[in-house]
């Protein structure tokens, strides 16, 4: 997919949908998407659980909504406008885009740690490997900062 397209009809839409767009906020859930999945693939390769362009795993997808959108009930309510009706909430992770998006931010902005700064490569990737590959994810900084910084040369 074309970063541009990704970034304009469904990163910011979906990011201001949930009422949680920022500069630095697009960036990391474009990073996050490129580093993933290069803006390919919709299920992890080799039949593991990971799904979408955000490639996050039902097991997580499912504790966001547990642990997190439960005491968050504005922030649900704005994501349930995103959802598709009928459709299973981790199919939705393949399948819509929007909410794709909105479950990668979402994801973030459990944690205390502020967003780095807008355009801190850096620091993008360190976040990213900090709070969504892990440290014992296959991710690297390196290879984040690879797949992503130069998507926002365009």
């Amino acid at each position: 997919m074309d970063v541009r397209q990704y970034r304009d009809y469904v990163v910011v839409p979906a990011l201001g949908r949930i009422n949680a767009y920022s500069r630095a906020a697009e960036q990391l859930v474009i990073g996050t998407a490129l580093a993933e999945s290069g803006l390919v693939f919709l299920q992890q390769i080799g039949r593991g659980p990971a799904r979408g362009f955000i490639q996050m795993e039902p097991a997580t997808h499912d504790d966001i909504w547990e642990r997190y959108l439960s005491r968050n009930l504005d922030l649900l309510n704005n994501l349930k406008g995103l959802l598709i009706r009928d459709m299973d909430l981790h199919d939705q992770l393949r399948g819509n885009l929007f909410y794709a998006a909105a479950m990668c931010r979402i994801h973030y902005l459990r944690f205390k740690e502020p967003l780095p700064q807008a355009n801190d490569w850096p620091g993008m990737a360190a976040y990213w490997k900090k709070y969504y590959n892990t440290p014992a994810g296959a991710g690297t900084v390196e290879g984040f900062l690879k797949k992503a910084r130069p998507a926002f040369d365009l």
